[in-house]
Order: structure tokens, then C-alpha cells, then sequence
């Protein structure tokens, strides 16, 4: 099987769509800042795993951790591009250091990665690369115009090299959630109520709502439709919608 690399592997879609390439029987390289939380991934992984601690927004953090994967596991086959964060504020007010931590977390590290993936795989012959994005790479929203920016652009950055890459044997895809039950909407909860003053109850119910399902999706929802892209060859340069229905294609 395959050698795999996800980033913000400790919690949320990372642990689920690392949790779900271990089951599925492949080699599983895990990285995200806390070391604690990566360590309850490797956990809950059967294979093979490598937790390796790094500050992916640094250029360096990066090249260690593609390094060690190399050392230990071989070429990364498989890159999940997963971590990120969201912030808000109205537009007039989010400063230039604001703007440029989502455009380094959310744009400029999964380019890195892509970049420092990509030719050992066209090398092989084989690859998989899928960028979580989410459905603020394709409509944009209130009081997240840095964070929907970002996400804009990592979306053109899939397509670009889906099609440039289709005739090496490697695809790339994004996959692109609604609201998700991890703790980044836990956040988001928590600065509705601190805004709003309702209730962390009535905060989430506002989130759920934002799907036509009425629910917030699972991490298990979004990490099959990881596993999809990289079981389907065919599938490249796509921006596949896990919203319960919020944006049709």
C-alpha cells in the first residue's frame, strides 16, 4: 500500500481521514503541532504511523517533515493537505497580520506541500493529493473575507496543477465541507455567543441550519469523500461539495 502524509492530523477531519487511509491499509505520516493530540491519532490508527510534531506554516517545518517521512517511509504517495483555521471579523477591521496568517495557513502551506510532493510522484508514476478546502472556496460570506480568500486560492491552486499533472498518473482534488462537527466550530460557536449572547445551543443550531440537512457533517462524512478521491484515478481536478446539499453543482 501507499505512503501517506496529513497535516493537522491531531483532532478533527485530519484524525478521521488518517485514522480512515490506516484502516484502508495504508502507511500514515501524521503531523500538526501538538504532539499530545497526534499521539491519540497514532493511537486509534492499526498500521503503521509516524507522529511528527512541526509548524507547517515555516518553510522548514515542511521540509523536516517530508524528509522524515522519506527517511522512514519512502516517497509520499498519498498527500492530505487538511490543516487549517478560520477566523472573523468585519472587513474594515482585519488588520494586514489578520490577512496574513490565513493566506499562510490556508494558501501558501498546502502550496508548499503540493510543491514538495509533487515530483517524486510524477517520478513513480503515482500520486494522490487532496486539499480540504471547503464551501468558502466557492461562495463568499460575511466577516471571513481573509479566511474565504485563502480558500479561494487554494482551490485555484488544485485545478491549476490538476491540470498539469493529469498526464503524470497523479490527480489532485479538493474536498469541500460545510459546517463540520471538530473543534474549529467549536470556535466558531464560541464567538457567536461571545457576539451574539445566545447560547452556545442556539450558536450551533445557527451553524447546523447553514446545511439543507438541518445538520452539522461528520468527520467520518468528509473522510470518505477523502478516500474517494484517492481510490478513483479518474477523479482530478474536482471541488467535490460535503454540505448537505448547501452549494449544488
Amino acid at each position: 500500500m501507499s505512503s501517506c502524509l496529513v497535516t493537522g492530523a491531531g483532532r478533527g477531519i485530519g484524525r478521521a481521514v488518517a485514522v480512515a487511509l490506516s484502516t484502508a491499509g495504508h502507511s500514515v505520516a501524521l503531523t500538526a503541532r501538538n504532539a499530545a493530540e497526534l499521539a491519540g491519532t497514532a493511537a486509534l490508527c492499526p498500521g503503521p504511523t509516524l507522529a511528527i510534531p512541526a509548524d507547517i506554516t515555516s518553510a522548514d517545518g515542511i521540509e523536516g517533515v517530508f524528509a522524515q517521512v522519506e527517511k522512514e517511509f519512502g516517497p509520499v504517495e498519498i498527500l492530505v493537505a487538511n490543516a487549517g483555521g478560520a477566523s472573523s471579523s468585519p472587513l474594515a477591521k482585519i488588520t494586514d497580520e489578520d490577512w496574513q496568517a490565513m493566506l499562510d495557513l490556508n494558501l501558501t502551506a498546502p502550496f508548499r506541500c503540493v510543491r514538495r510532493a509533487v515530483p517524486a510522484m510524477v517520478d513513480g508514476g503515482y500520486g494522490r493529493i487532496v486539499v480540504i478546502a471547503s464551501v468558502a472556496s466557492k461562495v463568499g460570506e460575511p466577516y471571513i473575507a481573509a479566511y474565504t480568500a485563502a480558500k479561494h486560492g487554494v482551490l485555484g491552486l488544485v485545478r491549476s496543477a490538476a491540470a498539469e499533472l493529469a498526464r503524470t498518473g497523479v490527480t489532485v482534488n479538493a474536498v469541500c465541507p460545510g459546517y463540520v462537527d471538530t473543534p474549529m466550530t467549536d470556535q466558531s460557536v464560541a464567538a457567536i455567543v461571545a457576539k451574539t449572547g445566545r447560547s452556545a445551543a442556539e450558536a450551533r443550531e445557527i451553524l447546523a441550519r447553514k446545511q439543507p440537512t438541518g445538520k452539522l457533517i461528520t468527520v467520518e462524512e468528509v473522510s470518505a469523500a477523502v478516500l474517494y478521491c484517492v481510490s478513483n484515478g479518474a477523479v482530478t481536478g474536482q471541488a467535490l461539495n460535503v454540505d448537505g446539499g448547501a452549494l449544488q453543482s
